[in-house]
């Protein structure tokens, strides 16, 4: 099964401009993705895809393969481009977040196997919620999943709803947490990707402003792989220095 890693990079970026090319660490943010993208043995191909020639010029300086695209709205319009015109005997495409500078390989190889196992149409990741403030923040969109491990539902309010205890009494029973955090990671098969972009946004999807939300609400069958953390990702100037501190630490005790 032909397996091709994709990650959408844009230029701009809202709450920290230019993100992907902050390179205060030695070396651009795009560059730890694509890295941990070419240390997975499942992909056959790594591609950054971008509309940036700023970006695709720093891909190529330091070894990366980038394809340039049109505008999109969209990191998932934007994969479907490539995929279209640069990979059409692909099986499985993987949409990785150029953001997530600290991805863990075995979590898109947790991915990739339930996506070759599973026979959905999608697959994604999901982790277990540790803190209340978590659960209750809507920017951190929760999945809930049946019984076969496949995607019911996300949402960026508590989902499953505890009506008889306060979220706080499920962390302090040191029970397993019932709320689990979705990982922007996703797994797609090749002719439902491109089938996909050409759907116009769903009722729900425009309502949560959650775009695999389209997917569920058209039918489409989605596994979850449940892992035991989530990446950070990098989306305001304190992420970034969180990161760069971390990166520091990671040296001085390798030094």
């Amino acid at each position: 099964m032909k397996t091709v890693g994709i990650i959408p990079a844009r230029l701009q970026s809202t709450r920290l401009p230019r993100k992907l090319l902050l390179n205060v660490t030695g070396k651009p943010l795009i560059q730890y993705v694509w890295e941990t993208a070419c240390e997975c043995p499942e992909f056959h191909d790594v591609v950054i895809a971008t509309d940036s020639e700023e970006i695709a010029r720093v891909v190529h300086s330091f070894g990366g393969r980038a394809e340039m695209t049109g505008p999109h709205n969209s990191g998932t319009d934007r994969i479907a481009e490539v995929t279209r015109r640069c990979f059409s005997d692909a099986d499985v495409i993987v949409n990785l977040q150029g953001d997530e500078p600290e991805l863990d390989p075995q979590v898109v190889a947790a991915l990739v196997r339930e996506m070759r196992t599973s026979g959905c149409q999608m697959a994604t990741v999901a982790a277990p919620i540790t803190s209340p403030a978590v659960v209750r923040d809507p920017s951190c969109v929760k999945v809930v999943m049946d019984v076969n491990g496949r995607a019911m539902y996300f949402s960026r309010s508590p989902i499953p709803f505890s009506r008889d205890l306060a979220i706080e009494d499920h962390f302090r029973e040191g029970e397993p947490s019932p709320w689990l955090l979705h990982v922007g990671l996703y797994a797609f098969r090749r002719d439902f990707l491109l089938k996909l972009t050409t759907m116009p946004p769903s009722p729900l999807e425009q309502l949560e402003k959650l775009e695999q939300l389209r997917a569920l609400q058209s039918g489409a069958s989605m596994a979850v792989a449940v892992v035991n953390h989530a990446a950070v990702g990098i989306d305001t100037p304190e992420d970034y220095a969180a990161f760069v501190a971390r990166q520091r630490s990671q040296i001085r005790r390798a030094a």
